[in-house]
């Protein structure tokens, strides 16, 4: 089971590429439409209307591709976790605790 949950994970993170080119792609989409609506927004047209459209679909789709890769960084953190690959950081309360101790011991 254990070879199976890092089999899911390597191929989870062999998406964070192709999601970062893809996200590139709309925005450089993103770009070229806002300047064709620049340049058509002197014609009211149905041309305008449909890049006007296009743009919109264009920022729902950058939206949920940036939530994707949101996912996919939270994700790798999880494997790490899961499978030890992140050292332990010393958490606030565990050196409040440790002073607490050395101050007794102290006294």
């Amino acid at each position: 089971m254990n070879s199976e949950l890092q089999n899911l994970f390597q191929s989870l993170e062999s998406l964070s590429e192709p999601v970062t080119l893809l996200a590139a792609t709309i925005t450089k989409a993103k770009q070229e439409l806002e300047t064709n609506i620049a340049r058509e927004e002197l014609n009211s047209s149905r041309r305008l209307d449909a890049l006007q459209v296009a743009l919109y679909n264009l920022n729902k789709l950058d939206s949920n591709i940036n939530r994707s890769r949101r996912l996919l960084k939270d994700l790798r953190t999880l494997r790490r976790l899961l499978f030890g690959e992140r050292t332990d950081v010393s958490t606030p309360s565990t050196t409040i605790e440790s002073e607490d101790s050395q101050g007794v011991a102290a006294a």
